[in-house]
C-alpha cells in the first residue's frame, strides 16, 4: 500500500521548509457539485478537511452550525460524500483529504463499514472532536496500522498534562485548537497560547498545527516559528458565502493566503 497522502504531503513541505495549510469546507453546502468544484479550484492548499455534515455540532461555532444545517437541508449525508470522494478521486484529485465529523456519524453507519469505506474512496484521514483518547480503541482496531485512513489527534489549552498520552503513536499532524470554546472566534487566542504550542511542539513528533480563529496567514505571525501549518475553517466558509461559493473565490483566497504564507 502507498505512503498515507497526508504524511507524504507533510514531508515534502518539512523538506522544503514550507507552512502547511489547511482548509475547512462543509460537504454539500451549498451542493455537493459545488463542494467539488471548491475543493478542485484550491491548489495552493495543501490538505482539505471535508466536514460530514450533523444536526449537533458540539465543537463548531455559528458559522459551521449554519453550513451543516443548510447543507443537510440541501440533502447532504455520509453516503453522498462518499460518492464524491469517489468522483473526486476517479477525475484525478490526489489532495489529501481529511473528514471532520462526529463519532455518532461512525457508529451509525458502523465502525467496520466507516473504515472500509474510508479505505475505498480515498479518505485520508479522520477528526473527531468527541471522541477522547480512552475512547479511540474500537476505531483504532478497525483503522489498523496501515497507511490508507489515519486517525488524526486534537489537543487544546486545557488538556496540557494529556498531550503525551494523547500523542503517543499519533499520525498525520497534531490539531491544536488555539483558542478556548468553539470554532469560528475572531483569532482571540487563548492568553499563554504560544506556551501552549511551544509545549506540544515539544513533546510532538508529528508536524503541529494550529486552529480554531485564523482568518489571514498575518494571525498566525506570532507563532509562526512555533507551529508547521495552520487550518482556516469559519473564515473560509465566510469568504465562499460572500462570493456565493464561487471556486474562483476559493482559489484566489487560498493562493493569496499560501503566498503570504512563504513569506
Amino acid at each position: 500500500m502507498s505512503a498515507n497522502r497526508i504524511e507524504k504531503r507533510l514531508s515534502e513541505l518539512k523538506e522544503r521548509n514550507e507552512k502547511t495549510f489547511i482548509t475547512y469546507i462543509t460537504a454539500g453546502l451549498p451542493s455537493m457539485e459545488k463542494t467539488a468544484d471548491i475543493i478542485k479550484a484550491q491548489k495552493s492548499t495543501d490538505i482539505i478537511e471535508l466536514g460530514i455534515p450533523f444536526s449537533d455540532p458540539i465543537a463548531d461555532g455559528p458559522v459551521i452550525q449554519q453550513a451543516s444545517y443548510e447543507a443537510i437541508l440541501a440533502g447532504a449525508s455520509l453516503n453522498k460524500t462518499f460518492e464524491l470522494m469517489k468522483r473526486l478521486r476517479s477525475e484525478g484529485v490526489e489532495k489529501p483529504i481529511v473528514f471532520m465529523l462526529y463519532y455518532n456519524t461512525i457508529a451509525n453507519c458502523g465502525i467496520e463499514r466507516f473504515v472500509n469505506r474510508c479505505r475505498e474512496c480515498g479518505v485520508d484521514g479522520l477528526i473527531v472532536p468527541d471522541l477522547p483518547l480512552e475512547e479511540q480503541d474500537s476505531m483504532k482496531q478497525a483503522l489498523g496500522g496501515d497507511d490508507a485512513t489515519i486517525l488524526i489527534e486534537l489537543v487544546s489549552p486545557v488538556s496540557k498534562d494529556r498531550i503525551p498520552g494523547i500523542l503517543e503513536g499519533a499520525r498525520g499532524f497534531v490539531y491544536c485548537v488555539s483558542a478556548m470554546g468553539v470554532t469560528g472566534g475572531a483569532g482571540e487566542f487563548h492568553r499563554e497560547v504560544t506556551d501552549y504550542l511551544k509545549y506540544v511542539k515539544s513533546v510532538s513528533k508529528i508536524p503541529v498545527m494550529m486552529g480554531f480563529g485564523i482568518r489571514e496567514a498575518s494571525d498566525i505571525e506570532p507563532m509562526k516559528n512555533i507551529i508547521d501549518g495552520c487550518i482556516v475553517g469559519s473564515h473560509f466558509i465566510n469568504v465562499m458565502r460572500d462570493a456565493d461559493f464561487d471556486p474562483k473565490a476559493a482559489k484566489e483566497y487560498t493562493d493569496r493566503f499560501k503566498e503570504e504564507l512563504k513569506q
